[in-house]
This record gives structure tokens, C-alpha cells and sequence, in this order.
């Protein structure tokens, strides 16, 4: 497509040029102000395809260190000149149309090659305006719209001069002048649209309509709670999007970075080329729990905490839980990193609080275990069993799995339960076989009961 840009361009220059030598000719061999009128506005073509045709080159290139948004507004300063051009061109056009008018004092000669130039511009006008149109749209390509915009005014200026011909050959004075002024007036015409577009993008100007369906397309992902800001910066042929989402704060890293990719996706189905940074903002819902608000601010300060108890009593707060930190740390330092904790908690949710820490401490490697001798193991095995009988709930034993670390023995036992048991239940059933096996075996460091529904 970029091959294409700057073919389509580089053939517009051409025929551009061409143009204007056959119009510059006959207009000088006619002494019409109309075609020479078109001369001017050819030529001003020819000087904008040429600018176009770098501008296509140089908007192509990626981003630098110096231009790190890349250089897509080159087209737009490219456009903008044009503008320019086109508003001195058609004062120029005007003022010497008036002047004729006014002192009468040039004669033009009407031949059949004036009618025959001005057909011939309009024909390569139509097709090149077509090729132009097509491949601006599908690159986007401002600066080849512009140019497009130009040569589908030149058919019309073209038009208008062979009706000013027509006329004076039919003895009407003035015609000619009238004429051109006509071709003035739609060049200034087409050079405001282009101008006006020019400006808006180089400031930044966002077209009607562009915020409130990318705002619609965010709004319906899912883990979005609200956009909390939306800027979009027209560029080039894209969009720069910057959006800053409001999502839950008990979601995960992974999932919020989901609900980002998901957002950058949503938009991109409506302008594939832009350039979009989603910034989610985690924040507090209104249904959650307090033991949810101590996990995700324990979670926010990178502190590792489980076994969460909040207990109400006479309007006051008691709050325990279990913190897990480095084993390599003194007491002192643990204590330290507790109370730390406790204060941010406070800080948060109010000073009315009693917290209690458990501190655990918290092997960061892996450890290397032994297994059991034969004898030790189905001793142990048969205990494990006994205790098991205990709790007629257990339907079936499907893994008991026994190691030894530093003469300490470790047990997992997986087994199937009632499926409609209810969670508090099966957690007390499980605490209870734990409690039961370390009891039964003195030398077990601990136990890992796993229950599984049938």
C-alpha cells in the first residue's frame, strides 16, 4: 500500500505538469483569462502533488527518537500548504477577472484547440481523481484526499471555463472573466474544506463522533466498571487513544490486564490502525466484604496473609489472620513487618480495630525430602487408616502420600466426600482429620487433608 501511495502520487505530478504546459500554451495563444486561469490552478496542482508526493514519503517512515508519534502530520502540513496556494492562486484569478471587467481591454480569441484542452483536462482530471480517491481511502492518506479534492474541483473550474468560452463566442461580454471568477470561487471553496480539515488535525481536533463510539465499544467489555478519561489525538491516517477504565480491585493482575487487551481490541475493530494505550484504574466496589478489603490492601502492600477471621463484638471490630513472612527474618524484623501491616489496615478501614497476627514463617525454596522406610511407611499407613474410620462422612481414600524432612514426616491425604456437603462442614471434617492424624503419629510435622467431591 505504501508502493501504491507513492505511485498514485508521483503519476499525479506528472499529469500535473502536463496540464499545465498545455493550458499555459493555448491560454497565452487565446489570451483567455479563463484558461489561464486554469493554468494558475494547474500549476498550484502540480505544486501541490509535488508536495504531496514527498509529504506520502517522508509520513511513511516509523517512528524515531525524534518524532516518536511517528510522522503521519506531514500530510497534514502538506494539505494545509495547499490550502494556501489555492486561497493565493483564486485572489489572483479574481483580481485580474475585476480588472478586465472593469477596463474592458483585452480581447480573446476562440479556437477549437481551447475547446479542445479544456476537454482534455477534464477527462485525465475524472480518471486520475478516481485512482486518488481509491487508494486514499484504503490507506487513509489525507494528503492523496487532498489532492483528489483538488482535481474533482478542477473538473468542475474546467467545466465553468468552457461554458465562459461558449458564451463569448456567442458574443457576450465579459464571459470569459465572469468565467474565471467562477473557477476562483470554487477553488477558494474546496481549499476551505481542505484547510479547515488541515487545522483540526494539526491541533488536534477530534472529528464528531470518534469519542462516543470508542466510548460505546469500551463500555460494553466486560470488567470494565466506567471510563474514567478518553482523549483521542488524530495523526497521520490513525488515532492516538488514551484511556484510563475503572475496574474491580479484587480482580487478579492477569484478569485486569485481560479487560486492557480485551478494551485495545474493541476499539481496533473500528480503526484497526490506531495507536491505543488503556490505563485500568483499580478501584473499590460497594459490595465488598471487610475481609475482602484486608486481603486486597494486605495484597496492595505485598504482604502474603490467609486464614482471615473478623468477629463482631459491642460495636467493635476483632480481626485475625495468619501473616506469612521471609523464614530468614529475626523476630524482631517479622514483628516489625506485622505491625507494619496492622497500620496500613488502620489507615484504611479505621483506627477502631483490635488485629491480632499470626506470623508463620515462610520457606521461599524448595526442600528436599527422603522417603520412608517400608516398615515406618505401612505403620504410618495404618494409623492414618484408623484415624480415617473415624469419620464415616469419608467414602474412599484416593491418595495418601508420606515424606520425611530432617526426621520430620509429612502427609497428604485426598479423599471423597458427599458433593452437597456444605463448605464450613467439610472444612471443620478436614481441620478434625488433621488434628486427629498428628495426634496419632507424634513424629508427623504435618498434615494436608484434600477432600474431593464424589
Amino acid at each position: 500500500m505504501k508502493d501504491s501511495k507513492k505511485a498514485v502520487a508521483f503519476s499525479s505530478v506528472i499529469a500535473s505538469l502536463s496540464l499545465t504546459l498545455l493550458k499555459l500554451i493555448v491560454g497565452l495563444l487565446t489570451g483567455s483569462i479563463g484558461i489561464l486561469s486554469e493554468a494558475a490552478h494547474s500549476g498550484l496542482d502540480l505544486v501541490a502533488a509535488t508536495i504531496t508526493f514527498f509529504a506520502v514519503r517522508i509520513s511513511d517512515k516509523p517512528a524515531d527518537k525524534t518524532h516518536t508519534y511517528g510522522h503521519g502530520k506531514v500530510e497534514n502540513i502538506s494539505a494545509f500548504v495547499e490550502t494556501g496556494l489555492l486561497i493565493l492562486t483564486s485572489a489572483w484569478i479574481i483580481y485580474e477577472a475585476v480588472h478586465r471587467l472593469l477596463t474592458r481591454s483585452t480581447e480573446i480569441e476562440i479556437a477549437w484547440y481551447s475547446f479542445a484542452v479544456m476537454i482534455t483536462s477534464i477527462v485525465v482530471d475524472v480518471a486520475r481523481s478516481r485512482v486518488l480517491n481509491k487508494v486514499a481511502k484504503a490507506t487513509k492518506s489525507q494528503a492523496l484526499e487532498a489532492d483528489a479534492l483538488h482535481f474533482q474541483s478542477d473538473i468542475i473550474s474546467s467545466g465553468v471555463v468552457i461554458i465562459g468560452l461558449i458564451l463569448a463566442a456567442l458574443g457576450i461580454p465579459g464571459a470569459d472573466a465572469y468565467a474565471a471568477i467562477g473557477v476562483a470561487i470554487l477553488v477558494i471553496f474546496a481549499g476551505y474544506r481542505l484547510g479547515k480539515r488541515s487545522v483540526d488535525i494539526l491541533i488536534d481536533a477530534t472529528p464528531p463522533g470518534v469519542v462516543d463510539q470508542i466510548a460505546l465499544v469500551a463500555s460494553h467489555v466486560e470488567g470494565i466498571l466506567s471510563i474514567d478519561r478518553l482523549r483521542v489525538r488524530p495523526t497521520g491516517v490513525s488515532y492516538y487513544v488514551d484511556m484510563t477504565v475503572k475496574v474491580n480491585r479484587k480482580l487478579s493482575s492477569q484478569r485486569i490486564h485481560s479487560v486492557s487487551v480485551s478494551t485495545e481490541k474493541a476499539i481496533q475493530s473500528l480503526y484497526p490502525d490506531a495507536d491505543i494505550v488503556i490505563h485500568a484504574r483499580p478501584v473499590a466496589v460497594k459490595d465488598e466484604t471487610i475481609v475482602e478489603q484486608i486481603r486486597i490492601i494486605a495484597g496492595n502492600h505485598n504482604y502474603e496473609i490467609h486464614d482471615i477471621v473478623v468477629q463482631n463484638l459491642e460495636n467493635k471490630k476483632y480481626i485475625s489472620y495468619d501473616l506469612e513472612v521471609d523464614n530468614a527474618q529475626t523476630l524482631a524484623k517479622a514483628h516489625e513487618t506485622a505491625t507494619q501491616l496492622e497500620e496500613t489496615i488502620r489507615s484504611e478501614l479505621g483506627e477502631d480495630l483490635e488485629i491480632s497476627t499470626h506470623i508463620e514463617p515462610l520457606k521461599k525454596t524448595s526442600i528436599t525430602a527422603d522417603s520412608l522406610s517400608p516398615a515406618k511407611e505401612q505403620r504410618i499407613r495404618e494409623e492414618v487408616q484408623k484415624v480415617i474410620t473415624r469419620f464415616p462422612q469419608i467414602r474412599h481414600v484416593t491418595q495418601l502420600s508420606l515424606r520425611k524432612m530432617q526426621g520430620r514426616i509429612f502427609i497428604s491425604i485426598h479423599c471423597n466426600i458427599d458433593k452437597d456437603t456444605p463448605l464450613e462442614e467439610a472444612h471443620t471434617l478436614s481441620s478434625k482429620l488433621e488434628y486427629l492424624t498428628k495426634e496419632a503419629i507424634p513424629e508427623l510435622e504435618r498434615a494436608v487433608v484434600h477432600l474431593e467431591p464424589t
